[in-house]
């Protein structure tokens, strides 16, 4: 089973759980959402009345901090950590586990060298065993781990939520590919068709070639009885 299909239940269950929550309730049940080890999407969260009501609130910073799960990363969090709450372990892991899902949006190889800058880790062994213990095993990539290369090969990613203003963004990419593939079917179609004339007029020289040979050959059995001796 998928990630997504994995979290439909955790997400109904913190949806009515915000819904029957106002102002600084929320918080508590924010860092429970954040910290639960099968939810990685927050949309969903983020688009219930009570929670939009927390904007413009002193209560707004619990706000933010779902905010950065559903869009941010933990350079995000490290540099804006003064607006948001203490992060808890579990949410501190979960924001780098979204982190790798980010990078791996744009990039199919990963370096090392760039993953342990985002993620704030220390050696090859320490990144090597996040990757597999809580990313890999935990279904939110697949993917190829190479030591001599020193790179991270994603193969499998889950997604994230949407940014604000990233859905424009990827119907734009979703027409410019779909233009394209129109116009490789075009192209195919043509070669296609190209091949068919061409399969077409190699029929018609054989049959000529072989009428051709068939002419000879009468005319040479002709020949040969006209002058055979009696």
């Amino acid at each position: 089973m998928e990630i997504e299909e994995k979290q439909a239940e955790v997400i109904d269950h913190f949806v009515k759980q915000v819904s029957a929550q106002k102002g600084s309730a929320l918080g508590s049940v924010f860092v429970e959402a954040t910290s639960h080890p099968s939810l990685f999407a927050f949309s969903e969260i983020l688009a219930v009345p009570t929670v939009a009501e927390l904007e413009g609130t002193d209560n707004s910073v619990h706000l933010e901090m779902l905010r950065l799960f559903a869009h941010g990363t933990w350079s995000d969090y490290k540099r804006n950590s003064g607006k948001f709450p203490q992060l808890v372990p579990d949410q501190v892991l979960k924001l780098k586990q979204l982190t790798v899902l980010t990078l791996a949006e744009t990039k199919k190889v990963l370096s090392y060298d760039q993953l342990m800058r985002e993620l704030d880790v220390t050696n090859v062994r320490e990144l090597e065993d996040f990757l597999i213990n809580d990313c890999m095993y935990a279904g939110l990539v697949r993917g190829k781990l190479d030591q001599l290369q020193r790179y991270f090969e994603v193969q499998f990613a889950a997604g994230r939520d949407l940014r604000p203003g990233q859905l424009g963004s990827m119907i734009q990419t979703l027409s410019n590919w779909l233009a394209t593939s129109d116009n490789l079917l075009v192209t195919i179609q043509d070669k296609i068709k190209w091949a068919d004339t061409m399969s077409e007029l190699d029929k018609k020289h054989r049959k000529e070639l072989e009428d051709r040979v068939m002419e000879v050959k009468k005319a040479v059995s002709v020949k040969c009885s006209m002058t055979r001796p009696f």
